[in-house]
């Protein structure tokens, strides 16, 4: 078979997996959907928008020829990734336009498709399968097709392109794009090009998005296909190692199909990863210390670690893949998990393996700080954190405001991304065209992203620091205070500043760290403790360079009014030319006469916090411990309630700003 030929065999389960969407009372075709697990059906949002807006639990009826022996099915919406569920009134970004139904009988028996569990883009031949209406005089009737296509581009990290040359009809958003190459689906097709061919489809890493639900439906994907036939040949697995993209066809020192789906079944058996970390570092490992090449997405589940492992679209040598399970056992063995199924079967795969590099696997141990240090008894959680570092393999959830140019009021557009402190800093989320965001949006506009990225990353335990980088005019912006959820658990705050540390940092300071901030950093991270609290502007004088510039190594600038305007917006500025990353100010107004009491209270609890910190990292968190205090006393008049803390490390500078999506002319 050639590389630009489908197998006729997965083009038949694909097909049989494929179905119809509509209503249950005969109403024409609404578009198409496909099996990716048992009782899962996977398709557009915008295919069921118009349609739920009345009712989001209104029955939706599916059917295949090969679902059900032909009888049709109801089904009903599971979830979406529209903002978090609203209903959209307007063309849905692609990176929203997924929804999971599930079926109101279960057990119905059908067929299901292969997913990729690679990471990188997919490109090359492929094969669309789908419904349009039957058209007059049986509306209600759909027909199946199918087109070649073959995809050419990519829209920033979910959106494929297919090339212009396969036409699309009317109701088939929602069908699968299968890759002809690697015999996976890789895509769901998502729309035409009016009045032309080609069109976009979704990359099937989306998924990722629904959080828990893609750990649930992944995992019931790899055990449905890992009992599937494996003699008849009428099935995924087997009909891929007839391609040219899926490797080895045999065993030994190669990875084969046959070899992924048992380990993706038996990983489909392990408990999901403690967040993103985990997989990046033991699938670092098992490539030998070297990272997956650059631009692939973050992985979320043990499956997405062994799509790192593939090579030039190869898969890796067998050696790689067995290190990689033996890792992931050894990690749910350090959580008290039970792996040994996993581990018998690496054991008996092994022995194909030439024998000098067993060692390799036999002795796999994880990498070090990866696992949580257990509980020492009632004074664990007040054990002081240190913010991430770049090399420790700490990750931070970045936020970057950029205000709208030429804009009549303050807007924003938007970016969310994660730093491991190794080799990921990815955008995983972003607006970055239109009108942008008022301030009073923000939260609301962040709430759904920051919750799925804090879900992917944090720690049972152990919550990621946060980081909003912003403008220095609206330092004042009292993100500490954000609410991520409207009905937080009693035992657990809604405010972010109380649950996790949250710093501000300067979003002037992309790209190349300057010279003088460099230095500064380096002599503030030398310099013996204690920290001394440093008045600015002293009292009853105006700012001036000078007090900024000639400050100590060991001084932090600590303002008793806010940075956003007047005499603490001109201090904040002189604080950051002179090259400071850390300072502590007050949000909250200031007396127009002068300083009043709460300023001297300000600045004694400034120095008492500074007096008890043994290193510029533990600031973030002993500032999160004494708001933790603050919540729990409901003490509203305390000196910290309103305090914004800068800590800007320029070992660690936002990425320049120059390689975003531009508005064409």
């Amino acid at each position: 078979m050639t590389s630009g030929e489908s197998d006729p065999v997965i083009d038949a389960l694909l097909r049989a997996a494929t179905v119809r969407i509509g209503g249950a009372d005969s109403t024409p075709l609404w578009g198409t959907g496909f099996f990716v697990a048992p009782g899962w059906i996977l398709t557009c949002a915008h295919v069921l928008a118009p349609h739920l807006r009345g009712d989001p639990t209104r029955p939706i009826r599916i059917a295949g020829p090969e679902v059900n022996g032909g009888e049709p099915l109801d089904a009903r919406l599971h979830r979406w990734l529209v903002d978090g569920g609203p209903l959209p009134e307007h063309k849905v970004p692609v990176e929203q336009d997924l929804a999971l139904l599930r079926l109101l009988e279960p057990d119905a028996e059908h067929e299901c498709v292969w997913l990729t569990d690679r990471t990188d883009h997919p490109g090359g031949p492929g094969v669309v399968q789908g419904y349009r209406p039957g058209g007059e005089p049986h509306p209600e009737r759909a027909v199946p097709w199918k087109a070649t296509a073959r995809i050419n581009g990519f829209d920033d990290a979910y959106g494929l392109r297919i090339r212009p040359e396969a036409e699309f009809p009317r109701g088939g958003s929602g069908s699968p794009v299968l890759d002809a190459h690697t015999g996976a689906v890789v895509g769901v097709l998502k729309s035409r090009r009016a009045g032309r061919d080609g069109g976009m489809a979704i990359a099937v890493t989306a998924l990722r998005r629904f959080g828990a639900d893609y750990h649930e439906l992944t995992a019931a994907h790899d055990r449905w296909h890992g009992q599937s036939p494996k003699i008849t040949g009428h099935n995924w697995v087997e009909r891929q190692h007839r391609l040219p993209g899926t490797g080895a066809r045999t065993g030994g020192d190669e990875w084969s199909p046959r070899d992924r789906r048992e380990a993706l079944a038996l990983l489909s058996a392990v408990h999901p990863p403690d967040g993103i970390r985990p997989v990046v570092e033991l699938a670092k490992k098992a490539r030998g210390g070297v990272a997956a090449p650059p631009g692939q997405l973050l992985p979320h589940a043990w499956r997405d670690g062994h799509g790192l492992l593939y090579e030039a679209g190869q898969p890796a040598a067998a050696i790689a893949a067995l290190h990689y399970l033996r890792l992931v056992a050894e990690y749910e063995r350090a959580r008290g998990g039970d792996p040994s199924a996993l581990v018998d079967w690496v054991t008996r795969r092994l022995d194909d393996v030439p024998r000098i590099v067993h060692t390799v696997v036999t002795q796999a141990t994880l990498p070090p700080g990866l696992l949580r240090p257990p509980d020492q008894g009632g004074d664990a959680e007040r054990i002081v954190l240190r913010h991430p570092a770049p090399g420790d393999g700490r990750a931070v959830v970045i936020v970057e405001l950029e205000p709208v140019a030429d804009a009549l009021t303050p807007r924003f557009y938007w970016r969310v991304r994660v730093d491991d402190g190794l080799d990921v800093n990815e955008p995983l989320h972003e607006v970055q065209t239109g009108d942008g965001v008022p301030p009073d949006r923000l939260v609301g506009e962040l709430r759904a992203p920051l919750a799925e990225v804090f879900a992917s990353v944090d720690a049972p335990g152990a919550p990621v620091p946060l980081e909003v980088a912003l403008p220095a005019d609206h330092f004042d912006t009292a993100v500490h205070r954000w609410q991520l959820t409207e009905m937080a658990r009693l035992h657990h705050p809604a405010y972010v500043g109380v649950r996790r540390a949250v710093v501000l940092r300067d979003i002037a300071r992309r790209g190349e760290p300057g010279g003088v901030w460099s230095a500064r950093w380096q002599r503030l991270t030398s310099a013996e403790p204690p920290f001394s609290a440093c008045r600015v502007p002293p009292p009853r004088q105006v700012p001036r360079a000078r007090q900024l510039d000639e400050m100590g190594p060991a001084g932090i600038p600590v303002l008793c009014r806010p940075a956003g305007g007047g005499v603490g917006r001109r201090t904040i500025g002189m604080a950051l030319e002179a090259g400071h990353g850390v300072a502590l100010w007050q949000t909250e107004n200031h007396p127009e006469q002068g300083c009043g009491d709460f300023c001297e209270e300000v600045h004694r609890g400034a120095a008492a916090l500074l007096a008890a910190t043994g290193g510029a990292d533990e600031l973030p968190d002993r500032l999160r411990s004494i708001r933790d205090d603050i919540s729990g006393r409901r003490d509203g008049g305390h000196w910290a309630e309103g305090v914004a803390l800068l800590y800007d490390d320029p070992r660690r500078p936002l990425p320049a700003d120059g390689d975003g999506p531009v508005d064409s002319p």
